[in-house]
């Protein structure tokens, strides 16, 4: 890799940060006036977090833990006190159900302190068994068939924290996303509707997504509300974005995001093709040390035939009265069938264009139509190897060489 396109790689990620590098318009003008005060600065975030990860590789690289399984499995079910707790709360607030607030917020003090005590542990425990996988499964980094070095690049390393929300921009017209831009994480509800309203009034349909993850910063972000499985899954799936940027599939869906070269099949495949390896490593890992113990799950699994195949309903309808101009009949329909979704207790937010944009481009997803999804997955049941998947699909640059490598 040359210093001139390591150096341009790093250009486009903050543009990407930065809400995008394409040259600005009357709509641009309008959009940055909007989330100013909202947006997410990497630079003050990351003038925090680089001090305390260069304390913690010279004061704490010797650092054991005796009993690593039993501190992950401590930790989980924590999390899952702690929302629970916030939820008993917030309904107390509002007056829909009786209890001693002071009691309630003393012993949620004390949790929060016993969950932030381990959360850096936590995280050390999680990064090295998944190393451990990665190494195992042939994984190092994008330059291995060149620099046989088995060292994971890029390092791997992430915080259990709240990441950035993320505001998706789609046109009216058709579902594509035209732009994301990263905002700060303290951000209440109030402030999102805010934002949507106004960004809405540009004649678009927006959406602030709130992150599971995010691999735009070192280290990366992942929630501290979610299961182990689900932090498994995401910190491999960071990662793997991060290793992507430097084979040709990532660099194109890097140009994608900065909007130098919109390309949304890219996407699509990019976005795709972490989250496929990333859970089988997420399952290997969970597997090898987690299985058979009982530890607290944290969010709703919407993964049950009745929402999948509602939502791929929705999905087609709205593209076909889109694909017929009827912008008007299809926002309709989605708040509709929004409202049947929260009467079964899937409680979606906004069901929009901005929304299908940002969970269309998983296309094992029940959101998207894209046949991209079933192709990549025939392909993995061809290679043996989730290294050899992984390189295979790494080198595409377009959607014409997924259906080749499929044939």
């Amino acid at each position: 890799m040359s210093i001139k396109l390591f150096a341009m790689i790093s250009l486009l990620l903050v543009c990407f940060l930065s809400g995008g590098c394409a040259s600005s318009r009357g709509f641009d003008s309008s959009l940055k006036s909007i989330v100013k005060p909202y947006r997410f600065s990497m630079v003050k975030w990351e003038s925090r977090a680089i001090p305390d990860e260069v304390n913690r590789l010279v004061f704490g690289r010797h650092e054991k833990v005796d009993d690593a399984v039993r501190v992950v499995t401590s930790y989980f079910p924590l999390v899952e006190q702690v929302k629970t707790l916030n939820s008993t709360i917030e309904a107390i607030n509002r007056g829909e159900e009786h209890g001693d607030l002071a009691s309630l917020k003393a012993k949620l003090s004390a949790l929060q302190e016993q969950k932030e005590a381990l959360q850096n542990t936590v995280a050390r425990i999680i990064v090295g068994q998944i190393k451990e996988n990665l190494a195992q499964q042939g994984i190092f980094n994008p330059f291995d068939k060149h620099i046989r070095l088995k060292v994971i690049f890029p390092p791997l390393n992430f915080k259990l924290e709240e990441p950035p929300h993320l505001l998706v921009i789609s046109p009216r017209d058709r579902i594509e996303s035209v732009r994301e831009i990263v905002l700060e994480q303290s951000i209440g509800l109030k402030d999102i509707e805010d934002i949507e309203a106004k960004v809405d009034k540009l004649g678009v349909s927006s959406l602030v997504v709130e992150l599971g993850g995010f691999a735009g910063t070192y280290p990366n972000f992942v929630t501290n509300e979610g299961s182990l499985r689900f932090t498994l899954d995401t910190v491999a799936e960071e990662w793997l974005h991060q290793y992507l940027v430097f084979k040709p599939l990532g660099f194109r869906y890097l140009l994608d995001l900065a909007g130098v070269s919109r390309n949304y099949e890219i996407a699509t495949i990019s976005e795709t093709v972490a989250g496929m390896v990333s859970k089988e490593i997420g399952s290997i890992v969970y597997e090898r040390y987690y299985s058979g113990l009982t530890i607290g799950t944290t969010e709703k699994e919407t993964t049950d035939s009745e929402f999948n195949r509602e939502m791929r309903e929705i999905r087609k309808a709205v593209d076909e009265y889109l694909a017929r101009g009827e912008i008007e009949q299809a926002e309709r329909f989605m708040e509709q069938r929004r409202q049947y979704l929260v009467s079964k207790g899937y409680h979606i937010r906004k069901l929009n264009q901005a929304y299908f944009a940002f969970h269309g481009t998983y296309a094992d997803s029940p959101t998207s139509i894209s046949p991209i999804g079933v192709e990549l997955k025939q392909l993995r049941n061809q290679i043996t190897s989730l290294k050899d998947f992984l390189d295979t699909v790494a080198a595409m640059t377009n959607r014409q060489d997924l259906k080749e490598s499929v044939k």
